[in-house]
Protein backbone atom coordinates (compact mmCIF):
# COMPACT_ATOMS: atom_id res chain seq x y z
CA UNK A 1 0.00 0.00 0.00
CA UNK A 2 1.55 3.52 -1.14
CA UNK A 3 2.07 6.47 1.17
CA UNK A 4 -1.32 8.15 0.40
CA UNK A 5 -3.19 5.07 0.79
CA UNK A 6 -2.07 4.65 4.22
CA UNK A 7 -2.53 8.28 5.27
CA UNK A 8 -6.10 8.28 3.63
CA UNK A 9 -7.19 5.00 5.53
CA UNK A 10 -5.84 6.71 8.64
CA UNK A 11 -7.68 9.88 8.26
CA UNK A 12 -10.78 7.57 7.79
CA UNK A 13 -10.37 5.52 10.53
CA UNK A 14 -9.41 8.43 12.64
CA UNK A 15 -12.92 10.03 11.87
CA UNK A 16 -14.74 7.18 12.52
CA UNK A 17 -13.34 6.58 15.91
CA UNK A 18 -14.17 9.98 17.33
CA UNK A 19 -17.54 9.19 15.75
CA UNK A 20 -18.15 5.77 17.48
CA UNK A 21 -16.43 7.95 21.10
CA UNK A 22 -19.16 10.29 20.40
CA UNK A 23 -21.91 8.26 20.58
CA UNK A 24 -20.93 5.97 22.75
CA UNK A 25 -20.29 8.62 25.18
CA UNK A 26 -23.59 10.22 24.30
CA UNK A 27 -25.38 6.94 24.83
CA UNK A 28 -23.57 5.47 27.81
CA UNK A 29 -22.29 3.00 25.63
CA UNK A 30 -18.67 2.28 27.07
CA UNK A 31 -17.50 -0.30 24.95
CA UNK A 32 -18.54 1.08 21.66
CA UNK A 33 -16.92 4.27 23.09
CA UNK A 34 -13.81 2.21 23.73
CA UNK A 35 -13.65 0.75 19.85
CA UNK A 36 -13.41 4.34 18.95
CA UNK A 37 -10.74 4.94 20.95
CA UNK A 38 -9.17 1.78 19.39
CA UNK A 39 -9.84 2.77 15.61
CA UNK A 40 -8.81 6.18 16.66
CA UNK A 41 -5.23 4.99 17.84
CA UNK A 42 -5.45 2.66 14.85
CA UNK A 43 -6.05 5.76 12.39
CA UNK A 44 -3.36 7.71 14.13
CA UNK A 45 -0.67 4.64 13.01
CA UNK A 46 -1.82 4.55 9.37
CA UNK A 47 -0.94 8.28 9.39
CA UNK A 48 1.89 7.65 10.58
CA UNK A 49 3.04 4.68 8.72
CA UNK A 50 2.35 6.97 5.85
CA UNK A 51 4.37 10.02 6.57
CA UNK A 52 7.56 7.52 7.50
CA UNK A 53 6.65 6.11 3.62
CA UNK A 54 7.01 9.10 2.41
CA UNK A 55 10.17 10.14 4.02
CA UNK A 56 11.61 6.99 3.06
CA UNK A 57 10.76 7.98 -0.35
CA UNK A 58 12.09 11.40 -0.29
CA UNK A 59 15.81 10.15 1.54
CA UNK A 60 16.02 7.62 -1.40
CA UNK A 61 15.33 10.28 -4.06
CA UNK A 62 18.53 13.26 -2.55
Amino acid sequence: MGSTADKAKGMVNEAAGKVKQGVGRATGNRDLEAKGAAQELKGKGQKTIGKAKDAVKKAANL
